[in-house]
């Protein structure tokens, strides 16, 4: 009796700590990201495989990707599980001078990556990613991306009795097996019109060469399609919705590469895309705005130095990072309320406080890399001439109207795509409680029985999977306002949040300017 005693408090001091004894049923996990991919476009028309498998499964009816909504940011959220205040990447493109003193870097650059674990003792990312956490637990992980942000779910290099393979664009770690993969099948494509041709090479590597001795716990596979299809064509053209099929049509293939060894039954199935896509109705070019206004922008750091007051402007699509020289709040006061007089300017955050700016911890960005200032351009509800909502200003020239860009806190690029079908899921269950790509980690870990040494910043999504829990969650909601009065106008901008068991996902923002004296708005 004494010992039952002991062992039912032992059981019951792990559940209260969060260590469930019980793992998932399912085996094996395979997440397939579609970057780029809007929700508003799966149909059983257009996506005839993820529309099943979405009626097996479970579709989360208000996904969200984290702040900024950029391929990077939330290639690491998916990898890592934590906000980008705390896995330390909060753009695509940032200053980091340490790595690069001259100009800003590309944080999935393979380049970045080294120098960045160089100088941290291997803490680029400051969490291990899912994969490293399970290479830990000794299962085997396999990563396969069209596109080069694949390297950061699984980047450190190694042998080949390793237990992760990591293919990304083309490369491979360990290097000694790219032999195996261009003899069978051949040299990594160009790009074409689209990347349709990466995404069906990269598929073929995973379910080929890869799969070839055993399928392993964890695979992940990241095609590049519909993401730069909307890019060159925008959101909805002809060609986005061909890389769409396409992409559905990888899906086919992962799917019957499963049944084929059996595995269907017993496997995880997530869907998910990086972020959504809007059109880009204008360019803003924002440091051409400030300079008009007296301040001195660079695009990169002159040979001297960046002069104190001066501003390194580092664009990224719907969103812009400032880096301030000497980062003097005047200073900071003064460009903060320069944007807030542009046409463009949609919500802006700071590292420090700042009359009518948010701070970058409502967006969970307040890092020890964020920038001085980040400005999210400004959005509509407007339809594109290919008939999609959601229009954004870009502050790149590359993306000009028409074509497709994101990043923005506009709710059509933070509402993006997440089915999930498999023994640990509910079927044919559609989840209107808010989700997010924050999630995806600590659920796949959960499927495992491991938990994290370092808390996750999202949540396990029990509420989708079996068996059913029994007190249902809830979601709250959240309103941010706040205003800045100028001399000739009052600036006002908003957030919306949701909130699920302290997990903050960020709904929408913008903002606006109204005649002096005008009531708030929303």
């Amino acid at each position: 009796m004494r010992n039952l005693r002991a062992w039912l408090t032992v059981v019951l001091v792990s559940l209260v700590a969060g260590n469930s004894l019980a793992a998932g049923k399912a085996t094996r996990v395979v997440v397939i990201v579609w970057d780029g991919m809007r929700p508003d476009f799966v149909s059983e028309a257009t996506t005839p495989t993820l529309f099943k498998l979405a009626r097996e499964g479970v579709t989360f009816n208000n996904h969200h990707p984290v702040f900024v909504a950029s391929t990077e940011v939330n290639g690491v959220a998916l990898a890592t599980g934590v906000y980008p205040e705390v896995s330390g990447v909060v753009g695509n493109h940032e200053f980091r001078p340490r790595i690069n003193a001259a100009r800003s870097v590309n944080t999935e650059a393979l380049a970045t990556v080294r120098k960045g674990d160089e100088l941290t003792g291997g803490r680029y990312l400051a969490v291990p990613t899912v994969a490293e956490i399970l290479q830990g637990g000794g299962r085997r992980t396999v990563i396969a991306g069209t596109k080069p942000v694949a390297l950061l779910f699984d980047r450190a290099t190694r042998t080949e009795t390793s237990l992760g393979v990591n293919l990304f664009e083309g490369k491979i770690l360990p290097e000694s097996l790219k032999g195996k993969i261009t003899v069978a099948l051949g040299e990594f494509p160009r790009t074409e019109l689209t990347k349709t041709n990466r995404d069906r090479w990269t598929t073929s590597a995973l379910i080929g060469p890869l799969w070839e001795s055993e399928v392993p716990a964890l695979s992940v596979l990241w095609l590049g399609e519909p993401d730069y299809a909307q890019h060159q064509t925008g959101p909805g053209s002809p060609v986005s919705l061909a890389a769409i099929r396409s992409s559905d049509d990888n899906l086919a293939r992962v799917l019957a590469a499963l049944e084929k060894r059996g595995l269907r039954e017993t496997t995880d199935v997530i869907v998910v895309s990086d972020h959504a896509v809007s059109t880009v109705s204008d360019v803003a070019n924002v440091a051409t705005a400030l300079d008009k206004q007296g301040f001195r922008t660079h695009a990169e750091v002159p040979t001297a130095g960046l002069p104190a007051g001066d501003v390194l402007v580092v664009g990224n699509g719907g969103v812009v990072l400032f880096y301030v020289a000497g980062a003097k709040q005047s200073r900071v006061e003064q460009i903060v309320h320069a944007l807030q007089a542009q046409p463009f300017c949609g919500v802006v955050f700071t590292k420090k406080p700042v009359a009518g700016a948010f701070a970058l911890r409502e967006v969970k960005m307040h890092s020890a890399a964020a920038p001085d200032i980040l400005l999210a351009l400004r959005w509509s509800a407007d339809k594109s001439t290919n008939g999609t909502a959601g229009s954004i200003y870009s502050d790149s020239a590359e993306y000009g109207p028409g074509r497709g860009a994101h990043g923005t806190s506009s709710p059509f690029d933070l509402h993006n795509v997440c089915i999930a079908a498999g023994p640990d899921f509910r079927r044919g269950y559609l989840s209107q409680l808010p989700s997010g790509n924050v999630d995806i980690a600590p659920t796949i870990l959960w499927v495992f029985g491991l938990k994290p040494k370092t808390k996750m910043s999202g949540r396990v999504l029990r509420e989708t999977m079996l068996p059913v829990p029994a007190l249902p969650l809830t979601s709250q909601k959240r309103h941010l306002n706040i205003s800045w009065r100028a001399e000739n106008f009052t600036w006002q901008q908003y957030l919306n949040f949701s909130d699920v068991n302290g997990v903050r996902y960020l709904d929408e923002g913008n903002g606006h300017q109204s005649p002096v004296g005008s009531p708030a708005g929303k």
